[in-house]
């Protein structure tokens, strides 16, 4: 069994990463951090959505290429190296995906309006700090009217239409799609430790809202949005690493480059090994996500699991490896180190998701036994 990329593949990852290089240098994610205002690079969003990205995987019949998630996770790499400042995952990850999965006839109809970039998504779910409590939610719809405070909403600024994680008016929470250009709604943006990805509270007051397949979609969105942020960690990890080992090779000290010296050798080695365990599980997601596999709740857990681990330490010692400089602002390595953390928490931190790999396992062992 062949589970490496296709020749395809292969040439739209190479044709993404030159797209990338050149049109999202790391000045761009500077320059939205610089202009909280600005929320996400309009003009890159554009660009993308030139380029087919934002139709890659909907369907011909609504506009899109038709193409599968497996090729959706070559670009995501591609994003997640260049640190890209857009509500790309937002969009394509959960709410391209949530209308795909379950949405009706008229919902469907966004996806049209997602290929072509003018339709930008939310996911609503937590109400404060902390983990989300996914069984004590407080938001409410009654009689189609969603009342409640979402904090914080990723890309939340930016969006035209939210999935909100609310009860129903038989206390059983579940997602309902919700446009976010009625007067009911109240939106103030979130300073976050990567600001060049916006967040925002949202409150709805008698907001107009549907419900949006099974209460247990949202399971179902997480595990695939935890699968192709991985490879956006992955691709982040991988550029991380590859900045320390070039300057561990420029950088020299008593005569000799700083890469020479085993206590940088053990860091670089230790990081090179958590990217390759966190792209194994990435491919392993990836596989489950595609063949809608029964294993893809234990999979995207050990996907977002081992991800969040390397990009996390990757950052962390080319911030040590570049030494006094890498702790300066001019420097770019506390960006990936900030967009790191910030992936951490998108969709539930590391520990969240730790529990439900364990609960998984246990699952399908019981099962097997």
């Amino acid at each position: 069994m062949n589970f490496d990329f296709s020749e395809d593949q292969d040439m739209l990852r190479n044709e993404a990463r030159k797209f990338l290089e050149g049109r999202c240098p790391i000045d761009k994610p500077r320059a939205v951090m610089d202009d909280a205002k600005r929320g996400y690079d309009a003009g890159l969003w554009q660009e993308l959505v030139e380029q087919g990205w934002t139709a890659l995987t909907i369907p011909e019949e609504h506009g899109g290429l038709g193409m599968t998630r497996t090729d959706l996770c070559v670009l995501a790499e591609e994003l997640g190296r260049v640190l890209a400042p857009v509500p790309f995952a937002s969009t394509i990850y959960l709410l391209a995906e949530a209308l795909m999965i379950a949405g009706n006839d008229a919902q469907m109809a966004k996806l049209a309006a997602i290929a072509t970039g003018e339709c930008i998504g939310c996911l609503a779910v937590w109400e404060g700090p902390g983990e989300p409590a996914f069984d004590q939610v407080e938001t409410q719809v009654s009689a189609g009217l969603l009342s409640g405070t979402k904090q914080p909403v990723v890309d939340g600024i930016a969006a035209t239409d939210a999935l909100v994680w609310a009860k129903d008016e038989s206390g059983t929470a579940r997602l309902f799609l919700v446009p976010l250009d009625h007067q009911s709604i109240t939106r103030e943006s979130v300073e976050t430790l990567d600001s060049s990805r916006e967040a925002a509270i949202i409150t709805f007051n008698g907001t107009p809202a549907e419900p949006i397949g099974e209460p247990d979609l949202l399971e179902r969105l997480l595990d695939g949005a935890a699968v192709l942020l991985a490879f956006e960690q992955v691709g982040g990890a991988d550029r991380a690493l590859e900045q320390a080992l070039d300057f561990a090779k420029e950088r020299h000290a008593f005569g000799r480059a700083i890469g020479s010296y085993q206590a940088i050798k053990h860091k670089l080695a230790d990081a090179y090994v958590n990217n390759q365990i966190a792209r194994s599980n990435a491919y392993y997601g990836i596989w489950a996500l595609d063949a809608d596999s029964t294993e893809l709740p234990q999979a995207a857990a050990a996907a977002r699991v081992g991800a969040c681990a390397a990009f996390w330490y990757a950052a962390k010692e080319s911030i040590q490896t570049h030494g006094g400089i890498g702790f300066t602002w001019e420097a770019d390595q506390h960006l990936f180190y900030r967009r790191a953390l910030f992936l951490d928490m998108a969709i539930g931190s590391p520990r969240l998701w730790r529990d439900r790999l364990f609960r998984s396992v246990e699952l399908h062992s019981a099962e097997a036994g």
